[in-house]
């Protein structure tokens, strides 16, 4: 008898682009259609945007991970691994399972939504002494870790050594930069009121960033106001300035000076996953290039969005691509799946095209700075629409509940400087987190699933 194959539907990549995705197929394609399996290091959805209230404990971390394995009625199957390489011509996808054992597995259609990882240049000590934000368990870490800081400063009896502790270096002026700096520097003044060997005025903070203005997109005033929010707070700023060297002690700016510091936070942007290299198609700076409607060129099945995709931003027109925002990788995600379903069902796919919703900052407290639909926000109004769009935003009604709660108890009973020490004998640089020797090369990624086809016959 003939064995009718249902089409698999392979989705990489489990951020928000990926899991809108999943959730969309699920709701539109009946069980007879397609089988469906998702790729994941983590069996949860990262609520990236609200990470800095996670490093300064206002949110709890389980706040802002959503399960994925949850609700019952989700079909998806979901392999908990990490995709390392991809083999277009055969329609494979190398994936390196959670207990480290590498398997193919084929696909007749393929979205990819891998997202990105921090992006570093060769500066020397960076990715040995610097801390990223990418992830929950570096949220989880850097927060114990300033907290720490604190503690260890008390404890010291060399004014050197104190001072160099109560100092922080965040570099990176876009979004998550200054979202930390801002974060992470309530929580330290706040906490220092209970150190009383401490004196108040040897925390500093450094934010510092190569471009000329902080957050250029939010237009000059509005990135005016938010610098002069921190400088207020007594944030030093500084502009037109990066990292020359980074040691264990302290840290060399370009500009010459030479701060004493144990942490060097490091938020200057993202570049694409490295699984995209292993495909050897065209990029565009790192990102996939793909058409409007988020088709790989050439390559029937292949879909990609987010933060590794190059993805034509019809809106703006030109050359411009789509900024690599939650904002677009949440309606990426259900306009592709919306195109796999109308290629699955023999009809032409629909370029991406969509408008700015505009732009939200949460500075702590009673602090933002907002441009909703193109409306200048600042203070309580700007934060009051930053963390609706945020609670707006989470996909489930449990993780609305538990980020409400916890943003209401912060309010009334404020911060904790409790650090849990779960961490506190593992190194937690960038070079411990991103996992970037795990990929292969597109010439391996062949030779493996050629090896492996052999070994099949």
């Amino acid at each position: 008898m003939d064995t009718v194959t249902r089409p698999r539907i392979l989705v990489v990549g489990a951020g928000f682009a990926g899991v809108e995705c999943v959730r969309r197929l699920e709701r539109r394609l009946t069980p007879d259609e397609a089988d469906l399996t998702l790729v994941t290091p983590f069996s949860y959805q990262l609520y990236l945007p609200l990470l800095p209230q996670v490093a300064s404990g206002v949110l709890a971390p389980q706040s802002v991970a959503l399960s994925l394995r949850r609700s019952e009625r989700y079909r998806t199957r979901i392999i908990p691994g990490g995709a390392i390489g991809v083999d277009l011509r055969s329609k494979v996808c190398v994936v390196r399972t959670v207990n480290g054992e590498i398997v193919n597995e084929p696909y007749d259609y393929i979205v990819l939504a891998p997202g990105s990882v921090t992006r570093t240049f060769d500066i020397p000590g960076l990715t040995d002494h610097a801390f990223g934000l990418k992830s929950l368990a570096e949220a989880a870490y850097l927060r114990d870790h300033v907290i720490s800081q604190l503690d260890l400063a008390d404890a010291s009896h060399d004014p050197a050594e104190r001072a160099s502790r109560l100092q922080f270096v965040v570099v990176g002026g876009g979004y998550a930069g200054t979202e930390t700096a801002a974060c992470l520097q309530r929580l330290t003044h706040a906490a220092v009121k209970r150190y009383p060997r401490l004196d108040p005025g040897l925390i500093k903070w450094h934010l510092i960033d190569i471009a000329p203005k902080l957050m250029p997109e939010l237009g000059d005033k509005l990135g005016r106001s938010a610098q002069e929010i921190l400088t207020r707070r007594g944030i030093e700023i500084s502009l037109g300035v990066s990292i020359a060297k980074a040691g264990a002690e302290e840290v060399t700016f370009t500009d010459g000076r030479v701060v004493p510091t144990r942490t060097l936070i490091w938020t200057a942007g993202v570049v694409a996953s490295p699984l995209i290299a292993t495909l050897g198609a065209e990029t565009v700076r790192g990102r996939l290039a793909v058409n409007a409607d988020m088709c790989l060129p050439g390559h029937d099945g292949v879909f990609a969005l987010g933060d590794s995709a190059a993805v034509p931003d019809v809106a703006r027109g030109d050359d411009a691509v789509c900024p690599p925002t939650a904002q677009h990788a949440l309606r990426q995600g259900r306009h592709v799946a919306e195109n796999v379903i109308a290629t699955l069902r023999g009809r032409p796919a629909r370029p991406y095209v969509h408008h700015d919703l505009g732009l939200v900052v949460d500075l702590g407290g009673t602090d933002a700075v907002s441009k909703p639909l193109g409306i200048e926000l600042h203070g309580l109004p700007a934060q009051a629409v930053a963390r609706g769009y945020h609670w707006s935003a989470l996909r489930t009604g449990v993780a609305k509940t538990r980020v409400m709660t916890d943003w209401l108890l912060n309010a009334v009973a404020g911060d904790d400087f409790v650090r849990t020490g779960f961490q506190a004998h593992r190194p937690g640089n960038l070079r411990d987190f991103e996992y970037l020797d795990a990929y292969l090369t597109p010439e391996q990624v062949r030779a493996h699933v050629a090896e492996a086809g052999r070994s099949a016959r």
